[in-house]
């Protein structure tokens, strides 16, 4: 199986144009979760230098487990409803952080952290989990990467 991605653009919305199609042949024939979780957040990773951390958290009753992921150490555990992955998770709904200074009850894993993309795993209006992208930069993450990575959820949520 060829498990090679690549990535020609520089432009972001031609980035994803690239990596979904892979990730979805990537993925195929494959059944087990978190191989797939952590072959997503590796190639997030390596397609957007942008990115600091990338991973998924995963249900467990009322928290958010760490998953599969891709960067420094991270948080274990994240309490329903508590910063940006909890309160993602508890509203149902993409938080785009511009910067995480400004987020009340951020939660700091990575004090080098600057701007955060968390899009809940939801599949029969239960969420499964999060997946969570950082950036050691400001205003790292758009409309665009709430599209794709929105799309890209709808599409992993299949895999549960």
């Amino acid at each position: 199986m060829e498990t090679y991605v690549k990535v020609t653009s520089t432009e972001k919305k031609e980035i994803y144009k690239e990596i979904i199609p892979q990730i979805n042949a990537l993925l195929e024939g494959e059944s087990d979760v978190v191989a797939n979780l952590g072959n997503v957040a590796a190639v997030l990773k390596m397609a957007f230098p942008s990115i600091s951390w990338v991973g998924f958290y995963l249900r467990k009753q009322d928290e958010l487990v760490l998953g599969p992921f891709q960067g420094k150490p991270a948080c274990v555990r994240i309490k329903w409803g508590k910063g940006v992955c909890g309160t993602a998770a508890a509203k149902k709904e993409t938080v785009v952080v511009p910067n995480v200074h400004e987020f009340p009850g951020h939660i700091f894993c990575d004090p080098e952290s600057k701007s955060e993309i968390v899009v809940p795993l939801i599949r029969n209006a239960e969420v499964l989990g999060v997946l969570d992208v950082d950036s050691n930069q400001f205003n790292s993450f758009d409309e665009v990467d709430r599209e794709y990575l929105e799309r890209l959820a709808n599409y992993l949520v299949n895999l549960f």
